[in-house]
């Protein structure tokens, strides 16, 4: 029965398809993920003069195949990798990183030109030799390191150091009046080819220093650095404070205009929020103000409500048809003297005597 995969134990796990860790590709060589546990190194590989070799036993290089197979853990396949590593960067540790992972039991010997040779044949350095070594002992994939490596290998010193292959990437170097220093061990079956890192090298971080030198050496000046250490004349000197106070106003300046714009934002944000709820009341203030002063207001209603009460006041009331008519008497009648007439009524008795004419007739006359 097969054992379950790590797939299925992880159903939920993504695979990468993209680069590996740091930006590591497939061609680099990086071996599959294992458990976390701590593989850093205590201390510093040693340098190759610190070791003693058993010379005894014989010197027998094993073959591409038997190295790619795997070899006994107490005969490891010896990797041997050169340069000059002057401003010790990523490309450096990608192609240490390569050749270690070259085979499945791997010894790597890394050998480092000294100042004289590397001057002499390629260029002034950055870095002194000491500062070189240091940087290459530090480096995690490194077994062994060999101080003032030679420029050609020769088989006196393969033999030496009992190397088994050489790593390098596989772009001929042509240096010291060959066109590829690496041919006689591409021909001898010894060359295992490593891929550059594109983007990064020793030449491409001067070249960016060279181009921007002025800034940097303003930025040397302002961490405390004097125009002398600098190798800066001293009008370079005036003309480098002055750009960094030019550019303190400058940035003062944006930063204003940036707030500027910030408190601009915030005013004109505050002010449509104002105007929206200025609208808000608006709408509100003129509804109620219809429903109070409009045609079917509440106001109208409270006038005629008012009207009617106040004719309701100020009108007689009248009495029930069914109540009884009480007659008003008659005033008693004064006989003129010498006329049959009754004397004229008052006015109020016209008035509601007007048609009609009363005389008041005595006995003695109606006989």
């Amino acid at each position: 029965m097969e054992p379950p995969s790590s797939s299925r134990l992880n159903p939920r796990k993504r695979r990468k398809d993209g680069p590996g860790p740091n930006g590591a590709t497939e061609l680099d060589g990086i071996p599959p993920k294992i458990s976390r546990h701590s593989f850093g190194l205590r201390q510093p590989a040693p340098f190759s003069d610190e070791i003693e070799l058993d010379y005894s036993k014989p010197y027998n290089r094993v073959t591409f195949e038997e190295a790619t197979r795997g070899t006994p853990l107490d005969r490891p396949v010896r990797v041997y990798a050169d340069g000059i590593f002057d401003l010790f960067h990523s490309g450096h540790a990608r192609a240490l990183m390569q050749a270690k992972n070259l085979f499945p039991n791997t010894y790597l010997i890394v050998g480092v030109c000294s100042d004289e040779l590397t001057h002499n044949l390629k260029g002034f350095t950055v870095m002194n030799e000491s500062e070189r070594y240091d940087a290459v002992q530090h480096c995690r994939y490194v077994d062994e390191v060999v101080r003032n490596a030679p420029w050609t290998l020769t088989p006196e010193f393969l033999a030496e150091h009992r190397i088994d292959f050489v790593a390098h990437d596989d772009i001929p170097y042509s240096s010291a009046g060959s066109d590829d220093v690496y041919k006689h061990i591409k021909e001898a079956g010894m060359f295992a080819p490593t891929q550059r890192t594109e983007g990064i090298s020793t030449s491409d971080i001067i070249t960016r220093i060279v181009r921007d030198y002025d800034v940097y050496a303003r930025r040397n000046l302002q961490r405390g650095y004097t125009a002398k250490e600098l190798n800066v004349s001293f009008i370079n000197e005036k003309k480098y404070h002055l750009q960094e106070r030019v550019d303190k106003v400058k940035k003062r300046v944006k930063d204003v205009e940036e707030k500027s714009k910030e408190f601009v934002q915030k005013v004109e944000e505050k002010s449509i929020d104002l105007i929206q709820k200025w609208e808000e009341k608006s709408r509100e203030f003129i509804g109620n103000f219809l429903e109070m002063f409009g045609p079917e207001g509440a106001l109208k209603h409270m006038l005629k409500e008012g009207k009617g009460r106040m004719l309701q006041a100020i009108s007689p009331k009248q009495s029930p048809s069914s109540s009884p008519t009480h007659e008003r008497s008659p005033s008693p009648s004064f006989r003129w003297p010498f006329s049959t007439k009754t004397p004229p009524s008052s006015p109020a008795n016209l008035s509601r005597h007007e048609s009609t004419v009363t005389y008041d007739i005595s006995e003695d006359e109606e006989d």
